[in-house]
């Protein structure tokens, strides 16, 4: 039974805000950490929130950023991601006592390919981490264009930038909720993995955050300056206005979206590197960009040169990552053997080596089997490894785990896919609205395990097993049965990629 709620009111730097306390967790939401990014702040960096006297209700989420709905079948599957507003800069924040002191604190970062996606959808709700004692944190950014288009005449990396402003504001402020700003790790998921590794190399990240969790990206999918201006052009050229930023700021923001969907459906139907540059391969048209001041390099390269090495790192995948974007709308069905071919040799790799390698493990793989197996390493596990490896060498305490408890969903077929593990993480499978993809009856057990995990490694930076190394290569992989340590899994097709990813 919920016990009745209460209010708690807190002291920021900015003003006094009021929270909701109920079953032993406060929760203060829609927080205000940078101005709204529109009018004279329309492409610039984040700007400071404005103070207030009195006391702020923090009672309800705030407005997420400018995006488009999911589509079917994907909008059933994630859930509805907010309300779409110019105060978007906000996050929310769980405390197990805001009167308390050094709590460790974890700030998530969502996922949505940079384009969706919000921090305040139920399922990263953070009551579970604040019961076990954790600050729980999660954040909004801008997206698409607003966070990550690029021309001539404008500031790069604009989200990035938001995120780095969400991190400060915790510096500043955590204490107010009991955490401990010296003891803060950052966690997220697919973009917000890549967000994770790319703030692990950044030179302005240094000292807002002590370890990282990457899950299900890591530090290969940036964009040079080159692609970022070619998707600029392609936008500008959609629209039909001149490539500049006020010209862009000029359009209608729901064209804009709109002719980012395009876009991004264009790049997935014609991966032409020509048209598209490096985001052929991807087919994410906003990502990080290598400007040469935000973001000095590719951040696997400037992990690989050291940079993050005092930090505590923790980076895994799911096992069958893929399966989520070919099985809910039928195309794993579709994927002819000409196909799988194609996509292999533009991975670069040998097919009448690959694909028989492919095949062994898989009994009755089909073509559309075989083509998430790739991609799924291409995408996300080989990097997730490559980002282990340059960190390892570099003396980071590093650990890697697997995901591989298969979602009953789609009879079966949806598997080990990408975001699966996210409601373990958060200790949410049951929560209302949460996402659907663990199925009606997901093991309470994986919960319980991998949640442990990560609240042990927020406090210690040792999730509970052996680091891992370039020599045994131990990987805690996660199923029905809780999580047991195997030594390199896959190893003869992660060594395929050798010298190629």
């Amino acid at each position: 039974m919920r016990t009745a709620a209460s209010t708690v009111v807190v002291t920021t730097r900015h003003g006094r805000l009021r929270g909701q306390v109920r079953d032993g967790v406060a929760a203060f939401k829609g927080i205000q950490y940078a101005a709204p990014p529109f009018g004279p702040n329309r492409f610039q960096p984040p700007r400071p929130p404005e103070s207030w006297d009195g006391v702020r209700d923090a009672l309800e989420v705030g407005r997420i950023a400018p995006q488009a709905p999911y589509a079917p079948p994907f909008d059933a599957l994630l859930g509805d991601q907010g309300i779409v507003g110019e105060d978007c800069l906000n996050l929310n924040v769980w405390t197990p006592d805001p009167s308390t002191r050094g709590l460790p604190v974890m700030v998530w970062m969502h996922g949505g390919s940079f384009v969706r996606g919000s921090g305040s959808l139920p399922i990263y709700d953070g009551s579970a981490f604040a019961r076990d004692g954790i600050v729980c944190v999660t954040i909004n950014y801008r997206l698409g264009a607003d966070g990550f288009l690029l021309l001539g005449d404008g500031i790069a990396n604009r989200g990035l930038l938001d995120q780095l402003a969400a991190l400060t504001w915790v510096q500043e402020n955590i204490e107010a909720f009991g955490g401990d700003p010296q003891r803060v790790t950052i966690f997220g998921e697919s973009a917000g993995a890549f967000s994770v590794a790319t703030l692990l190399s950044m030179p302005r990240a240094k000292g807002l955050f002590r370890r990282a969790i990457a899950q299900s990206g890591a530090a290969h999918h940036t964009s040079s300056l080159a692609t970022a201006q070619l998707v600029g052009r392609n936008l500008a050229d959609k629209l039909g206005v001149a490539p500049t930023m006020p010209a862009i700021a000029a359009v209608p923001l729901a064209r804009l979206v709109e002719a980012q969907v395009e876009l991004g459906i264009e790049v997935a139907l014609r991966p032409d590197p020509g048209r598209w540059g490096e985001i052929a391969a991807n087919a994410m048209i906003f990502e990080p960009v290598v400007d040469g001041e935000v973001l000095p390099a590719r951040p696997i390269e400037r992990i690989a040169a050291g940079a993050g090495a005092d930090l505590d790192l923790m980076v895994g995948t799911t096992t069958e990552e893929w399966r989520f974007f070919l099985v809910p709308g039928g195309a794993i069905d579709r994927v002819t053997d000409d196909r799988l071919s194609t996509m292999a040799r533009f991975m670069g790799l040998d097919v009448e080596t690959a694909l028989p390698l492919y095949r062994v493990s898989r009994d009755r793989a089909t073509a559309g089997d075989l083509l998430g197996a790739l991609i799924t390493d291409w995408f996300f596990r080989i990097p997730a490894i490559r980002l282990a490896e340059a960190h390892v060498k570099n003396g980071g305490s590093t650990h890697m785990y697997e995901f591989a408890w298969r979602s009953p969903m789609f009879d079966g077929r949806f598997g080990a896919a990408h975001a699966v593990e996210i409601g373990f993480v958060f200790g949410n499978l049951g929560r209302k609205g949460a996402m659907t993809l663990a199925g009606a009856e997901p093991p309470g057990l994986l919960s319980d395990v991998m949640h442990k995990a990560w609240v042990a490694f927020a406090n210690r930076g040792a999730p509970g097993w052996t680091p891992y190394d370039v020599n045994e290569r131990r990987v805690m992989r996660f199923d029905a049965a809780g999580g047991r340590v195997v030594m390199d899994p896959a190893a003869k097709e992660r060594q395929l990629w050798d010298g190629i990813r």
